[in-house]
């Protein structure tokens, strides 16, 4: 089982002057959630998501080695520039500089590089899906492209354990978006191979029922949400509810383990529409409490529920910690779902603004 330790460089075996990386990263949705975390970005309870395809980010990293004598204390800070579509986005510079100083002791020969990061996303920026998965994805992978050119005999399996590893010190969630196409984090007694340090591939058999499984991303609420998500981990430190929530998960994630090899879309329904509720419960009984659901957010609800009720289409809806609806069905209903979104639901979008999205197959490579 590897720990924080075996993550840790200790000797280049080979010296790159130079050079240039571009990555792919995907965002996830949580089927159960995780809610609440320990030091350093460790989860309070084990998580599986679904890997997206479309809605990802796109980031280049371009690397000069730095060339400064052994006294000058500038040797020894991070050096980067950090571009967003291409134009110089300053704001995003303390998340990337706090990022390289948590994985400093993992990745040392960050400071002997100036790095230049372009980044983009394909969806809208600020359009509530959470962005910061897949942007902390797509660096890690391009950093582990520079340590493995750094030491070419890395082996593939230890590339994206670590490049996942790294993720997680990023934001939690981004650790699942380096593989598809449905990944745990969090050490769970009956998931093989499960891990806190990094997210790993549902390793058993998946039905056919949940291949090329359909997300259509209704967006409700593009404004930023009035908690963050890193706040309201911290409230479950103290809330009410905690243990039993994350006794929960563990129990839900067994429960849908045996559901993705049956293939049981009603139980699959059932497990992933009450860990959305359950999530947003956790949140309002916390102290202080808050609401990130909208109005919109309880019509689209109750309207998924009118309409799976008198068509027994097996459509169900899942929340992240924001406003908006992520809906989920098999391929072979999706031209009924989509025509009932046209129908019923875009009025409750901002804008008539959704996204239709598939399941994926992780991080790519693209230079």
């Amino acid at each position: 089982m590897l720990s924080e330790q075996d993550f840790i460089v200790n000797d280049n075996t080979t010296s790159v002057e130079k050079g240039t990386f571009q990555w792919s990263a995907p965002s996830n949705i949580a089927l159960v959630k995780y809610w609440g975390k320990k030091e350093n970005q460790i989860p309070a309870n084990p998580s599986i998501s679904f890997t997206l395809n479309n809605c990802k980010t796109i980031t280049n990293l371009a690397f000069t080695k730095k060339h400064f004598d052994k006294l000058s204390v500038t040797n020894n800070r991070f050096s980067f520039d950090l571009l967003f579509e291409g134009k110089p986005k300053e704001e995003f510079k303390p998340k990337i500089q706090k990022f390289f100083e948590r994985i400093d002791v993992y990745c040392p020969y960050l400071k002997d590089y100036h790095f230049t990061i372009d980044t983009e996303n394909t969806f809208p920026h600020s359009s509530g899906i959470a962005s910061s998965a897949s942007g902390m994805a797509a660096l890690a992978m391009n950093i582990m492209s520079l340590e493995k050119a750094l030491n070419p005999t890395m082996t593939n399996q230890f590339f994206f354990q670590k490049a996942s590893f790294l993720a997680r010190l990023g934001s939690g969630s981004a650790c699942r978006s380096i593989k598809g196409n449905i990944v745990v984090w969090g050490k769970h007694a009956e998931i093989e191979g499960s891990s806190d340090l990094f997210g790993v591939e549902f390793p058993a058999k998946i039905h056919e029922n949940f291949k090329n499984y359909q997300d259509t991303i209704l967006l409700v609420d593009k404004g930023e949400k009035q908690v963050s998500s890193t706040i309201g981990h911290d409230l479950m430190h103290n809330h009410p509810f905690a243990e039993q929530r994350f006794a929960q998960a563990h129990d839900n994630l067994a429960k849908i383990k045996i559901i993705f090899e049956t293939g049981n879309l009603d139980e699959f329904i059932q497990i992933v529409e009450s860990e959305a509720l359950t999530l947003h419960a956790m949140m309002m009984t916390s102290l202080p409490y808050f609401i990130l659901m909208k109005p919109n957010t309880l019509e689209i609800i109750n309207t998924i529920w009118k309409f799976r009720n008198e068509t027994n289409i097996p459509i169900c809806f899942t929340l992240d910690a924001g406003a908006n609806v992520h809906i989920l069905y098999p391929e072979n209903v999706r031209e009924h779902v989509l025509q009932f979104i046209k129908d019923e639901l875009v009025g409750y979008c901002q804008n008539g603004n959704y996204i239709c999205d598939t399941i994926g197959n992780g991080s790519q490579i693209l230079t």
